[in-house]
């Protein structure tokens, strides 16, 4: 799975260590600055949902 995250730094950062939680992380690009909004960035990130363990 491919997604976009937009935000300023600290937002990415902690959005990263959300998703880590709950996927595995494949490959993330660095951070591009958003052309539309000063101090905004998106970074572009592969996941692979991880096996839910049950019982």
């Amino acid at each position: 799975m491919k997604i976009r995250i937009d935000g300023n730094r600290a937002e990415i950062t902690l959005g990263m260590i959300r998703l880590r939680e709950i996927f595995t992380v494949t490959s993330m690009s660095r951070a591009y600055p958003d052309r539309a909004r000063r101090r905004q960035y998106r970074v572009y990130v592969n996941l692979i949902p991880r096996e839910i363990k049950t019982g």
